[in-house]
């Protein structure tokens, strides 16, 4: 048998394949297998923030009340093994080997991408495991998604954005509408904050299928006030909640979370207010609004919708003058991304996180440098740290955006470097 780096190093080439939207493959790859997903009661979700949040919370929730339940979400942080987890514990290495191992050959025959191979890993885990929940989180569109093969119990729509404009489309409402895709006959949707437009595309779309769309503001509400917050509408706890999770965002993902329990606890799902509360006390998302040890703050923010979040907690927690260091992969609206936090940069440190493609650093040097800011570029995100490091004062903040692996390859440098994580807000 292969060993684990070798497994990986398989895994990844799949990437040469590309992105390719579409469900026959898939279908294809899980039939060779015995479908493991149709053993499962799935919560599906989707959206373009917010969708890893919404899911940790949602597996906290139920480690607290002692369900099992199977988590998949993309990408991970630091370790493969983060996209696939029951009751919260990551897959073991061996156990990710023995599952490439044997899905490889009709991968080989199929010619399945990376998302639909490591998808089909998830379900035959879970299913090889017992449990009898999944949470699952879409990897970019919906409609078209490898996770979308799935008839869940429940679905959940977080707040949509443009991204991935290539594929989803350049007008929010057509990709909303590809989100949207996950909704199914017979099966209710709940949804987080949306823009008015995108609130049009959900209703019509649960118009269509006659099913239940509860909404955010209209059956659950959330109250947030600093770091704590209250759930209300339905059977919904009362007492506030204290969340390890900075900004508002993240307590409106954790609240739809809390909706989505409270709708299966209804429907019968044996949890309870407390299980529900307990569950939310200790989710926790990393790299999103994380602050670690030396006033450094991590956030993957990785679009615009994303940094506009970003920059209203900067304003709410009255920060500013930070030294920013910043990256993008290709494809994305780097120019707006920026320019959403440089009302609250001194000084830029442009990079590249360690993806195949990447916004040039000089497009990003010379965009902030036409604003008048200070900005330099670094090939190497621990050169861009390092700097910024050096040219800060004892009481500036250092943000890292912009990308999700980014923040991955910084945070992996700074945990190597310090004995303990502290949060602070």
């Amino acid at each position: 048998m292969a060993n684990y780096q070798e497994s990986l190093a398989y895994l990844y080439s799949l990437q040469f394949f590309g992105i390719k939207l579409g469900l026959e493959n898939i279908h294809k790859l899980l039939s060779c297998v015995g479908n493991p997903q149709q053993s499962l009661r799935i919560i599906h979700i989707a959206g373009t923030n917010g969708k890893g949040s919404t899911a940790a919370a949602l597996a906290s929730i139920f480690n607290a009340a002692g369900i099992s339940a199977g988590l998949y979400t993309s990408p991970h942080l630091h370790s493969f093994t983060e996209r696939i987890r029951i009751d919260t514990r990551q897959i073991s290495e061996s156990d990710a080997v023995a599952l490439i191992e044997e899905l490889r050959p009709h991968a080989e025959a199929l010619k399945v991408t990376f998302f639909e191979f490591t998808t089909a890993m998830a379900f035959l885990y879970f299913q090889r495991r017992g449990v009898e929940w999944a949470i699952l989180e879409t990897g970019m569109g919906g409609r078209l998604d490898a996770t979308n093969v799935v008839h869940p119990e429940l679905c959940l729509i977080t707040p949509i954005a443009l991204d991935h404009s290539a594929y989803l489309g350049t007008e929010l409402v057509q990709v909303a509408a590809e989100k949207a895709g996950i909704c199914k006959s017979g099966v209710a949707v709940i949804s987080g904050y949306q823009e008015v437009e995108v609130q049009s595309v959900l209703r019509q779309r649960a118009a269509e299928l006659d099913i239940p769309l509860l909404e955010f503001g209209v059956d659950y509400h959330w109250h947030g006030k600093g770091d704590a917050f209250r759930v209300t509408g339905g059977q919904l706890p009362a007492d506030a909640v204290k969340v390890t999770q900075a900004g508002e965002h993240q307590q409106q993902n954790f609240a739809l979370a809390a909706a989505a329990i409270d709708y299966l606890a209804q429907a019968g799902l044996e949890i309870s207010a407390a299980e529900i509360q307990a569950g939310l006390d200790t989710a926790c998302w990393p790299g999103r609004l994380e602050w670690l040890a030396d006033r450094i703050l991590l956030d993957g923010a990785h679009n615009p919708a994303g940094a506009r979040k970003l920059a209203t907690y900067l304003q709410q927690q009255g920060l500013g003058n930070l030294h920013l260091i910043v990256g993008c992969k290709a494809g994305k609206q780097a120019n707006e991304l920026v320019s959403a936090l440089l009302p609250f940069v001194r000084c830029v440190y442009a990079t590249q996180p360690p993806v195949d493609a990447v916004v040039p650093i000089a497009d990003i040097v010379q965009r902030v440098q036409a604003t008048g800011t200070w900005a330099r570029g670094f090939v190497d995100p621990i050169a861009a740290l390092q700097a910024a490091l050096e040219g800060r004062s004892s009481d500036d903040i250092i943000l890292v955006a912009g990308s999700l692996f980014l923040v991955a390859e910084i945070r992996a440098f700074l945990l190597s470097e310090v004995d303990s994580l502290v949060i602070t807000r």
